[in-house]
C-alpha cells in the first residue's frame, strides 16, 4: 500500500515529464484516494488536465482522454517539500528526480536564510527552463543582509540598514516571495538582534507573508530560540514555523513533551505556530554550526560540542576541499590519521577550511529517535526534507517514503491519512 501510494502521488510530474503529455486529460479509476485533508480513504475517480487534478468524484472520468485502471492502488495529491533545497540542483538535473520519485511535486526554496536575490529571477529563470516540480521561495534573511551589509557583517545592523533590508524584503514580497526565513546559527545571521529579525518580519507580513526559522539554537539554547519565534509571532502576527525541528543536544533527549506542551499553549494563545521535520536522527551543516560564539580557538566550547552534541564518531565529512582525503572520514578517524584529540582536530578542521576560504560539509547524529517521531506525530508538525538534489544525506531522495515506511507501516504513528496529510 507504502508503494502504491508513492506510485500514485507522482501524477503532476509524470505529466510534466511527457509520458503522458501535459495537454492531455486522463482518469485513474476505482483507486482509494487519500485526498490529504486528513479524511478517511475512500474509493473514487480523479481525473488529472494539464497536470494539475481536475475532478474528483463519480462523473470524473466522463471528460477523460484515456482512462486509467486504478483499482489496488492507492492514490493521493503531489507532496509539498516545505523545506527543501532541491532548487539548488534543477540546472543540472530539471526532471528533479530525488524530488519526484518520492512524491514530491512543489518544492518551497529560500530555506535556511539563504536563496537567491532577487526570487524574481529564480521565477523568471524557471520559466524558461522549467523543470519537474512547482516552487515557491522564501527570501533568505542571510542573502539580504549579506546584500546590504557585506563583508562587514560580524555586529548588529545600525537602523538604517535594517531600514534598507526591510525595503529588500518588501520588494521581494511583491515579487512574489512566501516570507522571510533565517538562518541564525549561521553567518551573517547570527549575529542579528532579534530586533531586526522583528522588523523584517513586519516588512514581510505587511505583504501576507510568513516566517520560517532555523532557529538560533537547536541544542544549548533551545528554549530561548523557540521563545524568540513565538515572540516575533506574537508581535508581529504572522505564522512562524519552526524550520527541521529537533532536539539536537543529548542532555534534552527525550524531552519533547514540554517543548510540544509550550507551542500548544502559544497557539491556544493566539500564535499560529507549526514546524516541519525530517525522519532522520542525523542533521547536514558545516562542522562550524557547533560552535554558536565563533571562538574556534576554544577548546573546551569544541570538547563540550563532542560529548553533548555530535560525537567525533558521529560527525562525518561529506565535502572537505581544504583537503579532499578527508571525504568520507568521520572527525574521530580525521583525529587519530593526525595523532590528536578529536576537540583538536575537529577546530583544527575549521581553521584550515575557513584559512582558504574554503566551505565544508559534514553529516553528524544529534537526535534520537523517539524525539524525532513524537515531532513528526504533533498535529501541527509537517513532512519536509531539508535536502538537495545531490547531497550525500538521504532525505534529499528518502525522507518522504521513510516517513510513510516507518511512522506508518512500521511503527503506527500515524494513519496513512494522517501522514498524506502532512505531505
Amino acid at each position: 500500500m507504502i508503494r502504491s501510494v508513492l506510485r500514485a502521488a507522482l501524477v503532476s510530474a509524470v505529466a510534466l515529464w511527457g509520458a503522458p503529455s501535459a495537454a492531455e486529460s486522463f482518469a485513474i479509476v476505482g483507486a482509494t484516494v487519500i485526498d490529504g485533508t486528513g479524511a478517511a480513504p475512500r474509493t473514487a475517480d480523479v481525473r488529472v488536465e494539464d497536470g494539475r487534478i481536475a475532478a474528483v468524484g463519480p462523473g470524473a472520468r466522463r471528460k477523460a482522454a484515456r482512462v486509467v485502471d486504478g483499482s489496488g492502488l492507492v492514490l493521493a495529491p503531489g507532496f509539498i517539500d516545505t523545506h527543501s533545497h532541491h532548487d539548488g540542483g534543477l540546472d543540472a538535473h530539471p526532471d528533479a528526480l530525488a524530488a519526484a520519485a518520492q512524491g514530491i511535486t512543489t518544492i518551497v526554496a529560500g530555506q535556511d536564510g539563504g536563496g537567491p536575490l532577487p526570487v524574481a529571477a529564480l521565477f523568471a529563470k524557471r520559466e524558461a527552463h522549467p523543470a519537474a516540480v512547482n516552487i515557491a521561495t522564501y527570501i533568505g534573511h542571510n542573502s539580504v543582509r549579506g546584500a546590504v551589509m557585506g563583508a562587514d557583517y560580524k555586529r548588529a545592523a545600525t537602523p538604517a540598514e535594517v531600514e534598507r533590508m526591510a525595503a529588500v524584503v518588501e520588494e521581494n514580497m511583491r515579487a512574489g516571495a512566501l516570507g522571510l526565513s533565517t538562518g541564525l546559527e549561521y553567518d551573517p545571521g547570527i549575529y542579528s538582534e532579534p530586533s531586526e529579525i522583528v522588523a523584517l518580519a513586519r516588512a514581510a507580513a505587511r505583504h501576507g507573508g510568513r516566517y520560517i526559522s532555523h532557529m538560533r539554537s537547536e541544542d544549548t539554547g533551545l528554549d530561548a530560540a523557540i521563545d524568540e519565534i513565538l515572540e516575533i509571532g506574537r508581535t508581529v502576527r504572522l505564522p512562524v514555523q519552526i524550520s527541521h525541528f529537533k532536539i539536537a543536544i543529548v542532555d534534552r533527549w527525550g524531552g519533547t513533551a514540554p517543548i510540544l506542551a509550550k507551542l500548544d499553549a502559544a497557539r491556544r494563545d493566539g500564535i499560529d505556530v507549526t514546524a516541519d521535520v525530517y525522519p532522520y536522527t542525523y542533521w547536514q551543516s558545516n562542522l562550524q554550526v557547533l560552535m554558536p560564539k565563533r571562538d574556534f580557538t576554544d577548546l573546551s566550547a569544541a570538547e563540550f560540542a563532542l560529548a553533548h552534541m555530535a560525537r567525533p564518531e558521529d560527525l562525518r565529512l561529506t565535502e572537505y576541499p581544504a583537503n579532499p582525503a578527508y571525504v568520507g572520514k568521520t572527525v574521530a578517524e580525521v583525529a587519530a590519521l593526525r595523532g590528536v584529540p578529536p576537540a583538536r582536530a575537529y577546530l583544527d578542521l575549521i581553521v584550515e577550511s575557513e584559512a582558504k576560504g574554503l566551505s565544508n560539509t559534514v553529516i553528524g547524529r544529534s537526535m534520537a529517535e523517539d524525539d524525532v517521531a513524537a515531532l513528526i506525530a504533533w498535529p501541527h508538525s509537517n513532512i519536509s526534507s531539508d535536502g538537495g538534489i545531490e547531497d550525500a544525506h538521504p532525505r534529499g531522495a528518502g525522507a518522504f517514503p521513510r516517513v510513510l515506511a516507518w511512522m506508518v507501516r512500521e511503527t503506527g504513528r500515524l494513519t496513512l491519512e494522517e501522514a498524506v496529510h502532512k505531505m
